[in-house]
């Protein structure tokens, strides 16, 4: 559940038609296509001994207005004009997108853009984060690695998410890039703090290293004493999901040996005593904190423990601040010492922090200019009042349940919706989480919020109606698709018809990201999703009784998707096998959970497509198996 919260590299910002990379299937007429200065000299008037000259000229034009474009939509438009833009393009590209590390081979990739500083990197798809795919299944950065220390000398950022990543893949990295200065790593795993160690203390020009909801094994490796010794250029250390204990007296160096630091998160093993001492340091420049535990260290005797410290004071000092997350292990006594930066914080992240209405309510009626707000959904209803009386500028709210049981009693319900969209008209992306939910209250906030850009309404427990109607939830959903006009991702839950999916289909024509659980009733459902969706490029779905005349109703619609997703639905192994068939570009993964289940009947049990210019992966398990 808590991979949920790591959208900080959000998957919402990709163009409808852009690839799985930025190296595009592109027509070999485009490739093909002559323009003045190609070296044919065929029907321009210009002398062949002249192309060459005139190329250079047309190439050192091109650089020039090539570097304006800072999109990489923009850019891979730009390349696919002729051979000549196709080639400036490549060259002048400094930022490279790669949502899906199968799709294109590192060594593609190294060999059209040479002059990469930024690299973007996806691996497995969200539905990873729900352990519906097998321990290893793949997603390695140890190719891409070894390709940048060849291939990108000048390479500075790499940001990876849902990448398995070694200990000997951080240290290759740091060694063969002496002037790299940012980490990224989102729910990424496979490393530790060995690898962390080594990684920091190789990285002299390090400016941002953040782990964002990644698993890092305990090698008992003090980690944070490796950064090099003197002034550090750290500009941002986010490191609240590391669960093992740190060196408090060598981040405390390592905070005063950093001037630039703006952004610091600190995990649960760090005590608010701990945080004072390191706000009295860096507090008034600092403009994103992540707190730790926010109560007193659990390793201090009774008797020892820290004396009580003016901790509002600390906080008075931080002017710069405006994001706050952290409250690991929040004793709610102390959240009085957070006041004083409530009324210019912009973002606020509870979604760790049990508390409760009255101890939210002096907290969020200070925060007049909060844009987002993520909570536990122990606020109950009357929390989510009082968010909708004060943040009138709030545009993202998420809701999670502090119990994600499906037969739980959630204490958010269609009363707390209905209240934000009354309250907060600019909200433009959600996040809910509960149990009882109405169509009324969904058809209210498609009215009050036209400018929905998200919306994800988990409905817990499987096929919901409307707990006040009984009815179907297909009138909310269908007026959120008709009613919110920007609409690029969303989530559908409850209990469902194919008018819904209709409903979808018919309006839903700017979504790209559809996920879809215990949900619909024939084939029909999805075939108006694949029908009217022309802009579908994720499509997650589980759980629900689709089967292979839904499938195959969308073979046109694949090659414009980065990926589908389909678990315990009723596709079957001649149905994929058919579509791997019809489609050569693109990979058909059926997976299982175990080998025992590898010969017990012909359903497909899981089902991950994707499209590829490349050949099918080579490190695929026994489990995996590509058709």
């Amino acid at each position: 559940m808590h991979h949920e919260r790591a959208d900080q590299m959000s998957e919402d910002e990709d163009d409808h038609r852009s690839p799985p990379s930025d190296l595009e299937f592109t027509s070999s007429e485009a490739r093909n296509y002559s323009t003045v200065g190609s070296g044919s000299g065929s029907g321009s008037g210009v002398p062949e001994s002249q192309a060459p000259y005139l190329d250079q000229v047309l190439d050192n034009v091109l650089d020039n207005v090539l570097h304006f474009l800072t999109s990489r939509q923009d850019r891979n438009a730009a390349s696919l004009v002729c051979k000549s833009w196709y080639r400036v393009e490549a060259v002048t590209r400094s930022e490279l997108f790669i949502g899906n590390c199968y799709a294109v081979s590192p060594a593609r990739a190294a060999a059209r853009f040479t002059k990469v500083r930024s690299l973007v990197l996806k691996g497995k798809p969200r539905f990873a984060d729900f352990n519906l795919f097998p321990p290893g299944w793949g997603a390695h950065f140890s190719p891409w690695v070894a390709s940048m220390a060849k291939a990108y000398s000048c390479l500075e950022k790499v940001h990876l998410k849902r990448m398995s990543v070694t200990d000997v893949d951080l240290e290759n990295l740091a060694k063969s890039l002496p002037g790299f200065k940012e980490l990224v790593l989102v729910c990424c795993e496979g490393f530790g703090t060995k690898g962390l160690a080594a990684f920091v203390s190789l990285s002299r020009q390090l400016r941002v290293l953040d782990l964002i909801e990644s698993e890092v094994a305990d090698d008992e490796m003090d980690w944070i004493s490796h950064f090099p010794e003197g002034e550090s250029c750290l500009e941002s250390l986010i490191f609240d999901c590391v669960e093992c204990l740190i060196n408090f007296q060598a981040l405390e160096r390592l905070v005063v040996n950093s001037p630039s630091m703006k952004r610091l998160r600190l995990n649960r093993h760090v005590s608010i005593g701990q945080l004072f001492r390191l706000l009295r340091i860096r507090g008034p420049q600092l403009t994103h904190l992540g707190t730790g535990s926010f109560s007193l260290s659990d390793l201090v005797p009774q008797g020892d423990q820290e004396p009580e410290l003016d901790y509002a004071s600390a906080f008075t000092a931080c002017k710069s601040l405006v994001c706050l997350s952290g409250f690991r292990e929040i004793v709610p006594d102390y959240l009085p010492a957070i006041y004083p930066v409530c009324a210019n914080l912009t973002s606020l992240n509870f979604s760790y922090a049990n508390i409760n209405t009255e101890q939210l309510r002096p907290i969020i009626g200070r925060c007049h200019n909060l844009q987002i707000f993520w909570v536990l959904d122990s606020i109950c209803d009357e929390g989510l009042q009082a968010v909708a009386e004060t943040c009138k500028e709030l545009r993202e709210l998420r809701v999670f349940p502090i119990d994600p049981q499906e037969d739980s009693e959630s204490p958010v319900s269609d009363v707390g919706l209905q209240a934000i969209s009354e309250g907060c008209p600019k909200l433009q992306s959600i996040l809910y989480f509960c149990q009882k939910m109405t169509n009324k209250a969904v058809k209210a906030m498609s009215k009050n919020c036209p400018d929905l850009v998200v919306f994800r309404l988990c409905i817990m427990g499987r096929h919901r109606p409307d707990h006040i109607t009984g009815d179907p939830m297909d009138e909310g959903f269908g007026a959120i698709v008709k009613n919110c006009k920007k609409l690029t991702r969303l989530a559908v839950s409850g209990l469902l018809t194919d008018t819904a999916f209709s409903y979808i289909g018919k309006y839903g024509k700017l979504v790209r990201t559809l996920s879809v659980a215990f949900a619909g009733n024939t084939d029909e459902g999805l075939k108006y999703v694949l029908k009217g969706c022309p802009r579908l490029q994720k499509l997650e779905i589980r759980d629900s009784p689709f089967g292979d005349e839904a499938l195959l109703s969308g073979l046109h619609q694949y090659y414009n998707m980065r990926f589908l997703w389909m678990s315990s639905c009723r596709l079957t192994h001649q149905g994929c096998q058919r579509v791997a068939q019809e489609m050569p570009h693109l990979v058909v993964e059926l997976i299982r959970s175990n080998r025992e289940d590898m010969e017990m009947d012909n359903l497909a049990e899981k089902l991950y497509m994707y499209r590829s210019l490349e050949m099918p992966r080579e490190d695929a398990l026994d489990l995996v198996t590509i058709m």
